[in-house]
């Protein structure tokens, strides 16, 4: 029997969206399926410890971003942008990856601070997507999930923040729970 492959979104303004794909990836690791982890706002200057756990595993870990869009300019992460769409769009076509997670793409499509359209064109994206390997299984996580990717996912979430101790009690992003 031939599996069919999924597209799961994690969106919403809640904290977890990278957490649950991550739970993905581990029960793909533990099956031993093949999975491979890109991020595209994260940045390869500072290490993460999702990318230390999964390193750890055998797991492909690929920071693609420069950090988030008010630490550079525009051309910087337009430049950065380009460079992660054309890597990823050779890896939607690799028929031995099993589990595929786009961590933040949903950020990047989002970007409004500057154009992307021309870089990281959101038509191309959803038809690569779509034309990915039938048996490969995909993950996209971020904030404000474009309402074209929501249509055409087998599994939408939405994370809610409902209480969060960087706006309740102003406490900074901490080693282990954030990073």
């Amino acid at each position: 029997m031939t599996r069919q492959g999924m597209l799961l979104v994690y969106t919403g303004e809640g904290k977890g969206k990278t957490t649950s794909s991550l739970g993905v990836a581990l029960r793909a690791i533990g099956r031993g399926m093949r999975v491979k982890y890109f991020q595209f706002i994260k940045s390869p200057e500072r290490t993460y410890g999702e990318q230390i756990a999964l390193r750890k595993l055998g797991v492909e870990t690929v920071q693609l971003g420069i950090g988030f869009t008010w630490t550079k300019t525009p051309e910087e992460h337009r430049e950065a942008l380009a460079k992660a769409w054309q890597i990823i769009i050779e890896e939607l076509k690799d028929e031995t990856t099993d589990l595929l997670v786009l961590d933040e793409l949903n950020n990047a499509l989002a970007i409004t601070r500057f154009p992307i359209d021309d870089v990281l064109p959101l038509q191309e994206v959803l038809e690569a997507i779509q034309n990915r390997p039938q048996t490969m299984h995909l993950v996209i996580t971020g904030r404000s999930a474009h309402p074209s990717l929501l249509a055409i996912a087998d599994l939408v979430s939405t994370i809610d923040a409902t209480k969060h101790y960087y706006a309740d009690q102003d406490v900074k992003a901490m080693k282990g729970l954030e990073f």
